[in-house]
């Protein structure tokens, strides 16, 4: 879900109009469709590069008040309502899933101190720790790749470029996308920026 202040951009066409938060972006697209531009009005978020659908009609306010309202709640289960808490452990947001394993996985996570619930989410965060540079690789590449394919897939290099992001190779997708229209062509290279940092 977006909110007033996600960090977003947006394109005319190829052409950047406006970057920073949705709110502001939301206004300076209104603008740009009000001129009545023939081209498509586009905007991205900058974490995911996911396209962030307005409802642009009416005034800008009217807009922005549609932007502000959270969305719609019906047929929404009612929240629990909070009573006094009884003695035992704090709630911690704790959500139950079902985990599949073989046997002697069960054996030796039942196992370990604390059980298999505290094994499974000490294994988890060491994972996470151990795993926090590739997997933010990833979701570079995923961003770029994302924003590529929806504002280059049809230029020159475009193939080329998403083979040398997915290979870590910065100098070869800089080749790739330097005949890309220049707003498009800087704003992948941006999201790729982080793809190419080093671990």
């Amino acid at each position: 879900m977006h909110t007033l202040t996600t960090p977003c951009t947006a394109f005319e066409g190829t052409r950047c109009i406006a970057s920073g938060q949705l709110e502001q972006v939301a206004v300076k697209a209104k603008e740009v469709i009000d001129r009545g531009e023939r081209a498509p009005v586009m905007i991205f978020d900058d974490g995911t590069s996911q396209p962030i659908e307005l409802d642009l009609r009416g005034t800008a306010a009217d807009v922005l008040r549609r932007l502000a309202r959270p969305e719609s709640t019906e047929g929404a289960p009612a929240p629990e309502a909070e009573g006094p808490r009884g003695p035992g452990r704090p709630k911690l947001g704790v959500v139950a899933r079902e985990v599949t394993l073989l046997p002697r996985h069960w054996d030796w996570l039942n196992a370990q101190p604390g059980g298999a619930s505290v094994a499974l989410r000490r294994l988890v965060e060491t994972a996470r720790r151990a795993n926090e540079g590739k997997d933010r690789v990833r979701r570079a590449q995923e961003a770029a790749y994302r924003f590529m394919s929806a504002m280059a897939g049809n230029e020159p290099g475009f193939e080329e470029a998403a083979r040398a992001l997915f290979a870590n190779d910065g100098q070869r997708f800089e080749q790739m996308t330097e005949s890309w229209p220049v707003d498009v062509r800087d704003h992948s290279r941006k999201l790729a920026s982080a793809a190419f940092a080093k671990l």
